[in-house]
């Protein structure tokens, strides 16, 4: 990542996948939408009057890391898979957080193992891709939700150090100790970045950990409205359109 510039406000932007650069749901992206993103990042690098457009998701990192290239990142590492892990498109390296251990990937499989035969065979789907937590979808939302309370009567019976979330279509349980926050501090110490250098962009409360770790947040137009209530600006466009809108305004 280049040294600070005293003619930009922020060095990057620190912005979530889902729901910001596209849709919650499984429809299209918005190809022509991040195509301008991607343009928006080369005069980013090339011109320094900007800050750079990076990732924090819950993603799987193969997915991350494609958007990551799609936006033409390629100074400032992201954060995939709800910060198990950090990828630095600098040189390629794929950095998996230190502190999981054996016994934290033996804890998600016996969970895994849990979920296949209790709520696999209730039309349950586990996202494929993830290496130390797991993510859940149904098509009848309501009916997933209704499943955490039994998703953390397992984990704690199980000794299993998971914690259960959700967003606007998913559950997620991952590891009680790695989170986004935890992947920010990662990803900061690697390039030397400092909170009052930095800008963030989230749609739900599991953006807090971004709201927490930089100086500017913003959402927009679809975010939730507890986390509409902590950002200095609330974009009046939605997710990647919103994106754009807010980035233009941090020029300068």
């Amino acid at each position: 990542m280049p040294d600070a510039v005293p003619s930009r406000r922020y060095d990057c932007v620190i912005c979530d996948i889902d729901g910001c650069l596209g849709p919650e749901s499984h429809a299209p992206m918005d190809a022509a939408a991040l195509s301008r993103l991607a343009e928006y990042n080369a005069l980013a690098i090339a011109r320094a009057d900007r800050p750079i457009v990076t990732l924090c998701s819950g993603r799987p990192q193969p997915y991350a890391e494609a958007v990551c290239r799609l936006i033409g990142n390629t100074r400032v590492p992201l954060v995939a898979e709800m910060g198990v892990w950090v990828y630095d498109p600098r040189d390629n390296r794929f950095l998996l957080d230190p502190s999981i251990r054996p016994e934290h990937l033996r804890a998600v499989r016996e969970a895994t193992e849990w979920i296949e035969r209790h709520l696999i065979p209730r039309g349950v789907v586990i996202q494929p891709g993830k290496t130390a937590s797991i993510s859940l979808w149904h098509p009848d939302t309501a009916f997933l939700m209704s499943q955490k309370p039994a998703l953390v009567e397992a984990f704690a019976a199980g000794g299993w150090p998971l914690r259960v979330s959700s967003t606007v279509a998913w559950v997620n349980c991952d590891l009680a100790h790695v989170s986004k926050a935890t992947g920010i501090a990662r990803m900061a110490s690697m390039i030397g970045l400092s909170r009052r250098r930095a800008a963030g962009i989230g749609d739900t409360l599991g953006d807090l950990a971004i709201r927490e770790n930089v100086a500017h947040f913003a959402c927009p137009a679809n975010a939730v409205p507890e986390l509409k209530a902590r950002a200095e600006y609330v974009s009046p466009h939605h997710e990647v359109e919103g994106v754009l809108d807010i980035l233009e305004r941090l020029i300068g």
